[in-house]
């Protein structure tokens, strides 16, 4: 990340993009006068986060919460440039490697970083934050309890993952002690501390892009505490330390939020992070966006949590400098597959039944209910626009983007499998509920029934598309989940490799499918040890083009984010990454 927005060799889209906001409604200190400190900010919204532990966090909104209070070796700058957004900063690190300052080696394959010496745990008595506690931070990635599911990155990046991973898994995942015991045991071989502020990395091949991973949350540091308790459970979630500016003074699960002051911290100390209101409360629980807007509007909120703006409410705002539309490329929503389900006689696991299944959505009418074409796109490859390997590609044309129900249902009876009955969990926050009713309606068209359930944000992705034993039970189907970058610029690996690498399935994974080909799990390795960006760009294309055509995903939008604020709220600066203002920026008049 520590380079401009690249572009790729000829033959491909240039990923150049810049970041709109409607109406100024991203504002800044300047604009609203110096930032004041104290207040407290009011956050409302729907779900709870799948995940509060950092090893675990994977949602945009969990990516949000950890940046308060988990602080990682690099990570990036909010702003209301997208450029901006891109390069990979320093943030517990004193520097950026490269191989002129001499803590890349020249092979690339060894990475030196040196940690700041003033970054503290808010503890009693605060004490440094140490390379041994992101040793730990990376031994937890592998946790038999709550893996993460961006350790893949990483078992096919660092020398020794794979080994330790496995050793790991076969540890009792409800044995606190147990797993501490297997971290003190062992090692990862290319992950190791020399003194307390210094971390060596050891890579099996080079990686034009390690160091983005080294700013994903998941990689954050973890203290020594958190041995004392099964990763991302119940009791861990009511002792989270903090390394940030906040940290998490009251959680209720499902409920809300409290963060407030982490006295340990320093500015000076934290190169990417301010600190400017007294408190945040987090209040869930609110699944309607035209409420959640209307607190906001009415001055009794001041962000949505994980509500866009409402649908009909986009026209009224379109001159109002508190409203945005903010560009975060993405695949946001897409229709999965669970490949591994028994139901029906294992039909999606059949290539032309998914094939068949691409013609039957009616895009045109999900742009219409997230708000319209200045919001969104119709989306047609695994990569979108803006993302290294995007190619303008349709393999599954249908009229005006409408869906075409006849040539669903003439493939559904070429492959045998003429009735369907499909189980589609949706998500009830959002328009999500709206997405579901419109898919299903396009799908009954085809002559497949669907039985919609509700689930909630928090258990979607936690439990019911994470879990493997369920999919293979067949508890469902389809779902229509979304997917946001974990970063931009040189980033095909962050949405094929999570999204599609067969061998990465298992619980946590965002692999929800099971969708598992040799092929692409080649093209991924090809990828992954290219020589350059350019190189690996042409690898992540083709790896897009034989996902689709294996019909593995029925991509949907690219989707805008819409954001509002209330009138007191200033310093708004977009992280694309967490789909939301960087809570530490912001500050109350």
């Amino acid at each position: 990340m520590g380079r401009e927005l690249f572009r790729v060799a000829a033959g491909l889209t240039g990923l150049v993009l810049v970041l709109t906001s409607c109406a100024g409604g991203g504002d800044d200190a300047a604009a609203a006068g110096h930032p004041r400190d104290g207040g407290t900010l009011r956050v409302v919204g729907s779900s709870d986060v799948e995940h509060l532990d950092p090893t675990s966090v994977a949602s945009v909104g969990a990516y949000g919460l950890a940046r308060t209070f988990a602080r990682t070796l690099f990570g990036t700058r909010a702003s209301n440039n997208f450029q901006e957004t891109i390069p990979v900063r320093a943030d517990v690190a004193v520097r950026v490697p490269t191989r002129e300052n001499g803590d890349v080696s020249k092979d690339r394959r060894t990475y030196t970083v040196r940690l700041r010496k003033d970054v503290r745990w808010d503890t009693e008595p605060p004490r440094p934050v140490t390379a041994q506690d992101f040793v730990r931070g990376f031994q937890r990635l592998c946790n038999p309890a709550s893996p993460s599911a961006a350790k893949g990155y990483f078992v096919s990046t660092l020398k020794g993952m794979a080994e330790f991973c496995r050793g790991y898994a076969a540890v009792n995942a409800h044995d606190a002690a147990a797993m501490a015991a297997y971290q003190r045991t062992h090692e990862i071989r290319g992950v190791h501390a020399k003194g307390d502020a210094t971390l060596v990395f050891e890579l099996k091949v080079p990686a034009s892009d390690f160091l983005h991973l080294l700013s994903l949350p998941p990689t954050a540091a973890a203290p020594q505490e958190y041995d004392r308790y099964i990763p991302d459970g119940p009791d861990f979630r009511q002792h989270t330390i903090s390394d940030g500016p906040y940290r998490i003074s009251d959680y209720r699960p499902g409920m809300s939020y409290m963060l407030t002051h982490n006295p340990a911290w320093r500015a000076d100390s934290d190169p990417l992070r301010e600190r400017h209101v007294e408190k945040i409360r987090i209040t869930l629980g609110q699944d309607s966006p035209e409420a959640v807007q209307q607190q906001i509007e009415q001055g009794v909120a001041d962000l949505a949590w994980d509500q866009p703006v409402p649908t009909s409410a986009i026209p009224d705002l379109r001159d109002d400098p508190r409203f945005a539309i903010m560009e975060t490329p993405n695949n946001s929503p897409y229709l999965v597959f669970n490949t591994r389900s028994p139901n029906n006689g294992g039909a999606l696991g059949i290539r032309e039944v998914r094939q068949a299944l691409e013609y039957a959505v009616d895009r045109s009418a999900l742009i219409k209910i997230v708000g319209g074409p200045s919001v969104a796109k119709p989306l047609h490859t695994v990569i979108p626009p803006g993302n290294s390997g995007y190619a303008p590609a349709d393999h599954y044309p249908t009229p005006n983007e409408s869906g075409d129900p006849a040539k669903c249902r003439e493939l559904l009876a070429k492959a045998h499998h003429p009735q369907l009955t499909l189980k589609f969990p949706y998500r009830t926050n959002s328009v999500h509920k709206l997405i579901a009713q419109s898919i299903a309606e396009n799908l009954d068209a085809c002559g497949v029934k669907t039985e919609l359930t509700a689930d909630s944000g928090g258990t979607f992705y936690s439990t019911t598309i994470a879990t493997p034993a369920r999919s293979r039970a067949g508890e469902w189907d389809i779902a229509a989940p979304g997917w946001t970058p974990d970063w931009y610029g040189n980033n095909g690996r962050s949405i094929i490799q999570p999204l599609f690498d067969g061998r990465t399935y298992g619980q946590n994974s965002t692999n929800y499918g099971g969708y598992d080909n040799p092929q692409v799990n080649a093209l991924i390795d090809a990828a992954l040890t290219a020589p350059d960006p350019a190189t690996a760009a042409t690898y992540w294309q083709r790896t897009d083009q034989t996902i689709m055509a294996d019909a593995a995903i029925v991509p949907l939008l690219n989707r805008a984010h819409t954001i509002f604020r209330s009138s007191r709220v200033h310093g708004t600066r977009f992280l694309p990454t967490t789909a939301a203002y960087d809570y530490t920026q912001l500050w109350l008049s």
